[in-house]
């Protein structure tokens, strides 16, 4: 068996190998750490490996199999964000400003030790999650596998690179504006934001007023949702919680979603942002395979409130980077461009904020009156292909903080509203860069998204290409 294979082979493969006897989880995280071993060098997607505890870890899921034991991740190597709590550790969330370890696991970890999986690292991101791309002055930048000079993303670009690269078998990221869409697309993996509520915050509650989500980013839909399924569930301290799925996730990618009306839309929420004519190749073809796959695909813009939608997002975003920048250890420790966003958002009054969360209440009804009429609505995920690495380093942190608005610009709304999103393959440019589109779904309908996203990848496959030297 070629373990290089079976690294690629995403989480549920892994699982079912495991299961299987086909080979052993130290075999299996052993190859992880190996792969990790020669390849996190160029791509810097970890922050932290635990190889030792890994190995530990493995031996223990053996150990458990061989009594009969079993659990859905028993011995599969999964990648965290270092935005999520571990025991003993600071919560890192892409900075150095932080001392204090945590006291126990976030329930996301928890609920992953005790699905079975193995801990094998923590993964990068920028800052405090301000960027669309993992990049700092004291980590460097987190590289594409697909070209090292290109960005995997962000705010979750090190969990991306790890499982585009064949480093994790999955991986945990977060999506506050994006951040686990905007990565999927750059590495050509998959990403579902899911339902505002779907996944307990624990230990720290409403994050960015409401905004942040957690979940997984795979090679496949069914490794998505294996995974998800065993971090899905509120708890009763959660602010906020997801209405039940009407089957588990697991379930919904393995049955054909039935003939859906989709809408296709390339009119983006930002007014005058650019998209890309290779984006637009890529929508429009996914609308025809849509249709020959046999659903009704109309053209609809979901209506936006314009021309004041940024009152949605902007006090809420600035606001939220001021308050955590306040909240860390040491925050004269954080760097410049972090330091320039926190005085932006101090100098946003209360009112203001207050008054962009009650227009977000409003935004997201109108937003949402487009499934009225259909049942999925398809985008652009990103405006164009991935950024180079330092393609904004020299501009002011406002014209940075304006082009990452133009770069996103389908994403955050659905932060706002709450909805789940998926970002799917959808191929290369012709110089290699991967291009995706954005599926969004009713509110609480991860199901639906996960249906037809792996009716997808069956028609076009996208997890049997790899990068290069990977």
């Amino acid at each position: 068996m070629d373990l290089a294979d079976v690294c690629f082979a995403g989480a549920a493969a892994q699982a079912e190998l495991l299961r299987a006897g086909e080979l052993s989880s130290r075999e299996l995280v052993d190859a992880t750490l190996r792969r990790i071993e020669r390849h996190d060098r160029e791509l810097n997607a970890y922050r932290l490996v635990f190889a030792e505890q890994a190995l530990a870890r493995a031996a223990e899921a053996d150990e458990r199999r061989a009594h009969g034991e079993d659990a859905p991740l028993l011995g599969v190597p999964i990648a965290v964000k270092e935005d999520l709590a571990i025991a003993g550790l600071p919560t890192t969330t892409g900075t150095y400003a932080v001392d204090r370890t945590e006291p126990a696991d976030s329930e996301v970890v928890r609920r992953l030790r005790a699905a079975g999986a193995v801990i094998v690292g923590r993964t990068r991101m920028p800052e405090l999650g301000l960027w669309p791309y993992t990049e700092s002055a004291f980590a460097g930048a987190t590289r594409n596998p697909w070209s090292p000079e290109h960005t995997s993303g962000g705010s979750s670009g090190g969990s991306a690179s790890a499982v585009c690269a064949g480093l994790a078998g999955a991986a945990i990221g977060s999506d506050g504006a994006g951040s686990i869409r905007i990565p999927a697309a750059s590495t050509g993996i998959y990403g579902l934001k899911p339902q505002r509520g779907r996944v307990s915050l624990h230990p720290n509650g409403e994050q960015w007023t409401g905004m942040v989500v957690t979940g997984p980013l795979s090679r496949h839909v069914r490794d998505w949702a294996l995974v998800a399924d065993q971090i899905r569930g509120s708890l009763p301290s959660d602010p906020v919680a997801a209405i039940p799925p009407r089957t588990s996730f697991v379930e919904a990618a393995a049955t054909a979603p039935g003939k859906l009306r989709v809408a296709v839309s390339l009119k983006p929420w930002v007014a005058g942002a650019p998209v890309d004519e290779r984006v637009q190749a890529a929508v429009l073809g996914m609308a025809e395979l849509l249709r020959e796959l046999g659903h009704e695909v109309v053209e609809r813009d979901p209506t936006l409130l314009d021309p004041t939608t940024q009152l949605a997002l902007a006090p809420r975003y600035l606001s939220s980077a001021a308050e955590s920048v306040a909240a860390l250890d040491r925050p004269e420790a954080v760097e410049r461009r972090t330091r320039q966003v926190a005085a932006m958002g101090r100098a946003v009054p209360r009112w203001l904020v207050m008054r962009s969360l009650r227009f977000g209440e409003r935004f997201s009804q109108v937003a949402n009156q487009v499934f009225e009429h259909v049942d999925v609505l398809l985008t652009p995920t990103l405006t164009k292909p991935p950024i180079r690495v330092g393609e904004w380093q020299g501009r002011s942190t406002f014209t940075a903080l304006l082009a990452a608005n133009r770069y996103t610009a389908f994403l955050p709304q659905w932060n706002i509203a709450g909805n789940p999103a998926a970002s799917v393959p959808a191929g290369f440019t012709p110089e290699g860069l991967p291009l995706a589109v954005q599926l969004v779904g009713r509110p609480h309908d991860e199901c639906t998204l996960l249906s037809l996203s792996s009716q997808i990848e069956q028609a076009r496959p996208w997890a049997d290409q790899r990068p290069s030297g990977f």
